[in-house]
Formats: structure tokens, sequence, C-alpha cells
């Protein structure tokens, strides 16, 4: 099954065997494409799943730390191909670098476009960014914040930015907007610490967003040492602009379109063409549900670089294998945290494989 066809299901709506019996030679596939068109990822491959084709599930599949876009250029397409750049927030120091060529940029476009409409709507809304313009002024050289701010405001329309480039939130401009389009339906996007600490923390009261969509996504970890949890966070915009319906989302750069989103079960849910495993981190099998380990990612998006199978530096846990009748399919994960740094270390073996 190729990459287009999981776009035409509705979202979610795969059972989770189902899902896996089309996933699993579609990523075989991609595997032998990366395996094919770069030497590096080859080489990881031949050193640690040689027999890949004849895995039986997703588990089987070889996977690179994420860790390793942070310090090796793996692309499968020529350097002339490149259009973008993007790089990761780096808030731990070096930053992904990952290479994007037109086809996997029309890829992450589309597979944006399959899962926000399960959230908005097929209407494009009046859109409230909350960010600074900045952060999308130099497309040539776009980080991780500016990329997702790009690819979602092509679900908005009119969109308004609520910050300023000192970060301070536009109160006049804000209401100005909420004054012409605030009595119907319109869409907020933001990252969550920002969403936090530059929006909900300087709104004056009054204010009311109860018409809105807010979809926001990472930050979490700056908001730990203010006991700001999902739950508390929903509830602080409730309580102060009437904002009810909010969706968080989990994502990266590495794995760009892919977003998994908090769906009515308030757990997060992988796209259709894509899925999650969680793999214990003493025996790095994998976890059964309830039990918490590393995340990892697999996605149908990545063409000019190998990363359709990453092990992530987080800690999550999986709810739920399938969905129950009336909900969404396939599972259900929430994330817990970044992993300590003696598992980080633990899994980036593939490291020394790639330079030999």
């Amino acid at each position: 099954m190729n990459f287009e066809t999981f776009l035409d299901l509705p979202p979610y709506s795969l059972s989770q065997p189902e899902k896996e019996r089309l996933l699993l030679p579609a990523l075989i596939d991609l595997t032998a494409h990366h395996c094919r068109h770069c030497l590096g990822y080859a080489r990881i491959v031949a050193a640690s799943a040689p027999d890949y084709r004849g895995a039986s599930r997703l588990a089987d599949l070889p996977f690179l730390p994420v860790s390793l876009f942070k310090t090796h250029d793996l692309k499968s397409v020529p350097d002339e191909a490149v259009t973008n750049r993007l790089t990761s927030s780096g808030t731990g120091g070096a930053q992904s670098q990952i290479a994007i060529d037109a086809e996997t940029a029309n890829r992450q476009a589309l597979a944006l476009t399959s899962l926000i409409g399960a959230v908005l709507g097929p209407e494009r809304l009046p859109m409230i960014v909350i960010d600074s313009p900045a952060a999308i002024r130099n497309p040539a050289e776009m980080s991780a914040r500016g990329a997702g701010i790009l690819g979602l405001m092509r679900f908005g329309r009119k969109p308004f930015f609520a910050l300023d480039d000192a970060m301070a939130l536009d109160i006049e401009g804000l209401k100005a907007f909420l004054g012409k389009y605030g009595d119907k339906p319109f869409f907020l996007f933001g990252f969550t610490f920002m969403v936090w600490r530059f929006f909900l923390a300087a709104l004056p009261d009054g204010i009311d967003l109860s018409n809105g969509i807010l979809l926001h996504g990472g930050g979490w970890k700056r908001l730990q040492t203010e006991a700001v949890d999902n739950a508390a966070f929903k509830q602080g915009l409730k309580n102060k602009t009437g904002l009810a319906r909010v969706h968080n989302f989990y994502g990266m750069v590495e794995q760009l379109g892919g977003i998994y989103l908090e769906g009515p079960d308030g757990y997060l849910h992988p796209p259709m063409f894509g899925d999650v495993l969680i793999r214990d981190i003493e025996t790095w099998e994998e976890a059964p549900p309830g039990r918490p380990g590393l995340i990892q990612l697999f996605s149908m998006i990545p063409l000019s670089y190998p990363g359709h199978a990453l092990l992530t530096e987080d800690i999550g846990v999986l709810h739920q294998n399938d969905g129950k009748t009336g909900e969404w399919g396939g599972k259900a994960i929430s994330v817990l945290g970044r992993a300590p740094r003696a598992v980080l270390r633990g899994c980036s073996d593939a490291v020394s494989i790639a330079e030999r």
C-alpha cells in the first residue's frame, strides 16, 4: 500500500491489526528505499537487522536513535535535490539537521491536511497564531517552531500573530480580531509553553475565546517546574477565557507532518500512515500496555532521509492497543517526559556503525 492510499482512509478508522497488516509491508519497502540511497543507513541496517525483509511485526524493523540526526548528515537524495533543511529546537545542545526534498515536503503537507480536518473540520477558520512573526521570517533556515507555524497556517485564514518580536501580547490586536471573528469558530495554534507563559498569563480578564479551537504541542518540559500538566493547562484556559476545545499534539521535526493528536479519550493517537510502540528500557523489547518505556515512532512520510523508524528520547506509556467501538481506532499513548541520559547513551550504538 502506498502513502497516498493511507491518506484516502478516514483518520483513525482502522483497527490496530488491520493497520499493521497494511503498514508493515509499506515500511519494509521504505526501508529498502533508504538502504539503496543512504550509505550510512544501509551500514546500520546490515549490522542490526540484515533480514528486515522477513519482519513479521513492526517491532522487528530496523530503527535509528533520533539523536543520530544531530551528529550525522543522513539523507537519501543528492545535495541538489534538497530544497530545505529543518532544525530541531536544540534545547539539549546539538540540533538535528533534516534534509527535505520537494516530494517529502509535499507528503508532509498532505499528511497534515488529513489529520487537522479531524479537529477543525473541512472549513478554513480565522486563525490566531500564538507566536511572533519573527519565527517565520527566514524560511531557508527553518526551525521546528517556524516549520510548525507555516505548516499549520495553511489550515487557517486571516492569520493574526498574537505576540510581537519581544514576545509581548498584542492585546489591542487580539481584541480587534475577536471583535471581527470571535462570534463564530476560529482556530488558535501555539506551542504549549508559549501559550501558557506569554499568552494566557498576559490576558486581561474578560477575553472570550469560547468559540476557539486550540491546537498546541511541545514545550511541556518548560512547564514541569510550574507543576502544569495537561489537565491544569486545559482548566486554566477554560477558567480564564471559556476556551474548552483544546487538543494537545506530539510530534518532532524528524518526522514533521506526522503529528500525534489528542483524541476524545484524552490520549495521543498515531496517524493512519504511521504507528508507535513502547520499548522497555532494560530489555529493548516491546513493552505491554501500562509499562513505561522509550517511544518509537513509525511514519510513511520521509523519502529524503531515513526517518521512517525512529527511537525517540522520550518516555511514554501505551494505554490501549485498539480503540473502543465509536472511538478512534489504533493505539493510544501518553508522553511522560524525557528519558534519563544513561538510557539515551545506551541506545546510541548505531553511531559507531554508521561511521565504519
